[in-house]
């Protein structure tokens, strides 16, 4: 009996030994966050009411996210520097799919009225909003299955590179790219950290809560796809509510019309012109291309239906 005492305490210790190392490996969540919530708060927000949002129990550090734009952007670095041109852009003709082209008109009957009103009061037609809505959110069906303020904190916090060393796939990666990728890591995730303020202070003059919004993979927001910034400084209440809700439709209209139309469109442009406005929505010359050629099909479309 005695034996078997002594072997059942020391299995307890075993165990709970067991339990401490496994803790001690854990990362802690508020230490975690505290560098973010040190400096938003050195950033004027009110550290408590930021202090709560970090200690969320959903909210969980995804280095993979940060991990995942550097590696695109240092293959693409990389590639640039093969032989030969690069590829010319052209339009992605699976946007031009006549049932895609169908359903774009359709949007575009569903919500004339109001933007008709938008081309008077912004001078941006409704066919590029339109075909802006059908690239960016599929008319405002597919706004992203992601969490905006995970995704945003995750890259703020990585853009200390020795978080995503490991996760970088090239391991044939010259000193000087080396040197370039930390630097553009810093950048990244200063610009997450601008994006991640714009997101609260967004959130909360539209009475939401930042952690609830949903967004692209990288944080985009919204049936238009705005950056937290672009909402900030681009959205626009088109429903008369009080609020830039870019989840709704009349708002996400207002408000790209109001992109578009800051960035210089006029009508009157010749089609170099409209693509360098349309290139700012997206910084893509496919996509531009791509935007023009769906609207002119809209366009196109109403002629031949009478709408």
């Amino acid at each position: 009996m005695k034996r078997a005492a002594i072997e059942t305490t020391l299995a307890a210790v075993f165990i709970c030994c067991l339990g401490l190392t496994a803790l001690a490996g854990a990362p802690v969540s508020g230490n975690l966050w505290d560098p973010l919530v040190d400096r938003l708060a050195a950033d004027g927000f009110e550290r408590r009411k930021v202090a709560y949002l970090f200690s969320s129990p959903d909210l969980e550090f995804q280095p993979e996210i940060m991990a995942r734009k550097m590696n695109v952007l240092l293959n693409t670095r990389l590639t640039a520097r093969e032989p030969g041109p690069p590829p010319e852009p052209q339009v992605m003709e699976r946007y031009l799919n006549p049932l895609l082209i169908a359903g774009a008109y359709a949007f575009y009957r569903e919500h004339r009225a109001d933007l008709t009103v938008i081309h008077e009061k912004f001078g941006v037609p409704g066919d590029v909003l339109t075909a802006l809505m059908l690239l960016e959110s599929r008319l405002g069906m597919t706004v992203g299955d992601y969490n905006a303020f995970t995704i945003l904190a995750s890259m703020a916090l990585a853009g200390d590179f020795e978080l995503i060393r490991d996760r970088i796939e090239r391991r044939d990666v010259p000193r000087e790219t080396l040197d370039w990728l930390v630097r553009r890591t810093r950048e990244k995730g200063d610009w997450a950290y601008d994006e991640l303020k714009a997101l609260i202070r967004y959130a909360r003059a539209n009475g939401q809560d930042p952690l609830t919004i949903r967004s692209s993979v990288y944080g985009a927001i919204g049936l238009c796809q705005f950056m937290p910034t672009s909402a900030e400084h681009f959205g626009r209440d088109g429903s008369g509510d009080g609020r830039v809700d870019l989840f709704e439709t009349r708002d996400a209209l207002y408000s790209m019309a109001n992109f578009v139309a800051e960035h210089g469109w006029k009508d009157s442009m010749t089609d170099e012109q409209k693509l360098k406005v349309i290139y700012r929505y997206n910084h893509s010359e496919s996509y531009a291309l791509t935007v023009l050629a769906v609207a002119d099909r809209i366009a196109k479309t109403r002629e031949l239906f009478g709408g």
